[in-house]
């Protein structure tokens, strides 16, 4: 398990909290490897009903620590290994969201059933100004979810989306004032713990629909990741962002 992953049981709902709040949530390979654990067992155990994601401090997550991601392969088949076991999850996923959701911090939500975000929340998904693609399956569910001119602003630009417009758009389940967020969050898991499991397992199934094409996507965005990964466009964009400039890219 990681230092900066918290996992807590409370009737019949494990809790995941992410907790790195002073590097804003950014998630290393043994983070992601003790999210992936924690899944796991949720997932085995038939005492265990539902999942709460949260964050520590004034972030949800900010994606990958991009310093340990590119010091070798472990953080990149650690994030790809809980991207498989968050969309293979077959129980209730909840999540409370405030601040920043960058990246990973936000793919991953569309995996979550409810989404409970804070004003603050801001949602970004910055891979094609890191030289990289999606992952996640996002560039399959952020325009089934979003439509294709919300998703491509947010996928092809950058561009954030803040709780109101991620409410509008269907992405978050409802806004909630911050010091009410991971109770209210909280509160919604033990509902989901009362319904009938069976009945409810079921419904989210056939709402889920055939994992299929999502899995196939979840790969293909895999490969590509991998590849963009050693791209010049990328070594210049992670380039920049150490180095705290504007990037420069070649189109020859």
């Amino acid at each position: 398990m990681s230092e900066h992953i918290a996992i807590t049981q409370n009737q019949g709902v494990v809790e995941i909290m992410i907790d790195r709040a002073d590097k804003k949530n950014a998630l290393t390979a043994p983070m992601y490897r003790a999210m992936t654990a924690a899944l796991a067992d949720a997932a085995a155990r038939p005492d265990i009903g539902a999942v709460l994601i949260a964050g520590q401090g004034d972030a949800f997550c900010a994606g990958n620590d991009l310093k340990d991601f590119m010091a070798g392969p472990e953080g990149g088949a650690a994030a790809f290994d809980f991207i498989r076991a968050i969309a293979a999850f077959d129980k209730p996923l909840v999540a409370a969201v405030q601040g920043q959701a960058v990246g990973v911090g936000t793919t991953m939500l569309f995996h979550c059933d409810l989404v409970y975000a804070a004003p603050d929340a801001r949602f970004v998904m910055p891979f094609v100004n890191l030289g990289i693609v999606p992952e996640a399956g996002s560039s399959l569910l952020a325009p089934a979810i979003l439509g294709h001119a919300k998703a491509a602003a947010m996928l092809l630009l950058g561009e954030p989306l803040d709780a109101e417009g991620a409410d509008r758009a269907g992405m978050i389940t409802a806004i909630v004032p911050a010091d009410g967020l991971l109770a209210h969050a909280r509160a919604k898991a033990a509902a989901l713990m009362a319904k009938p499991p069976q009945a409810l397992l079921a419904t989210r199934r056939l709402m889920k629909g055939d994992p299929a094409l999502l899995i196939a996507r979840i790969e293909e965005e895999a490969r590509l990741f991998r590849a963009a990964l050693s791209s010049s466009e990328a070594q210049e964009a992670f380039a920049a962002f150490f180095e705290k400039r504007a990037p420069v890219f070649s189109r020859e």
